[in-house]
């Protein structure tokens, strides 16, 4: 976990020249950094950078993969995908379905990284770190370092997340509700800009489906009269509504 930590924080010190060899938003290759990924189409800038790499099912091509952090992403790649499907196993028996359906469903198919790095910002009050949303996938295992930053929305008011030296925060992600039934809850969250001189490193691992147009809904077993199928989407659907909820804010 150090050592992927480490790795994505030596990327993002590279020199300039270094890091723009790499400079996309162009994720055909299964890699791309950049700063905001969706610039031209949102209202407000996020403080931070960012390294997308695919890791599954097909993993990114080689040579797109920064050298300073090849070793620590096919390490953590593995480890994490451990942690998911342990994770997965357990909400299932904690519904009352088999644990080994969850590796039988076409939603947790799918598996990218973001390493992002949130430098010192001399006037956070002015901007954020990145804009409040829930995650449109089914599960996001959370890596970050001891620079606090990330908050959860409970009830009206932000909370913040103190950071857990060698811990793991898990976020609900939107599919996961769905097939849930409600019965798991997504999480609002954003990330304050850095005031701190000490950069924030977070890397979330998102599980998710592949699948954009397929409709996702609850259970059959979790679906009955007293309680009907909550919400019935495509994940295509699910992306639309998170940027559109989040593109229409315009304050925090």
């Amino acid at each position: 976990m150090d050592h992927m930590l480490s790795s994505i924080k030596s990327f993002h010190e590279l020199p300039d020249t270094t890091r723009m060899q790499y400079y996309s938003r162009d994720t055909s290759h299964g890699v791309a950094y950049y700063t905001n990924f969706d610039l031209y189409k949102c209202k407000e800038a996020n403080w931070r950078d960012s390294l997308k790499v695919h890791l599954g099912p097909t993993p990114p091509e080689p040579e797109y993969v920064p050298e300073v952090c090849k070793e620590a992403l096919a390490e953590w790649g593995g480890e994490v995908v451990k942690v998911g499907e342990e994770l997965m196993g357990k909400l299932c028996e904690e519904l009352g379905v088999e644990r080994e359906r969850s590796k039988k469903m076409s939603f947790f198919d799918t598996r990218y990284m973001s390493g992002h790095y949130y430098p010192y910002c001399p006037q956070p009050e002015l901007t954020v770190g990145l804009k409040w949303h829930t995650d449109p996938v089914v599960l996001t295992v959370l890596l970050l370092n001891e620079v606090v930053g990330l908050q959860v929305k409970h009830g009206e008011d932000w909370i913040d997340v103190e950071p857990i030296p060698g811990g793991l925060i898990v976020n609900i992600g939107d599919i996961l509700q769905m097939i849930s039934n409600d019965e798991y809850k997504n999480v609002e969250h954003r990330v304050l800009a850095n005031p701190s001189r000490e950069p924030r490193v977070s890397i979330p691992v998102f599980f998710t489906s592949s699948m954009t147009k397929n409709l996702y809904g609850p259970l059959p077993e979790l679906a009955f009269s007293e309680k009907p199928a909550a919400i019935v989407n495509s994940l295509s659907q699910i992306l639309w509504k998170n940027t559109t909820r989040r593109n229409c804010m315009t304050s925090l």
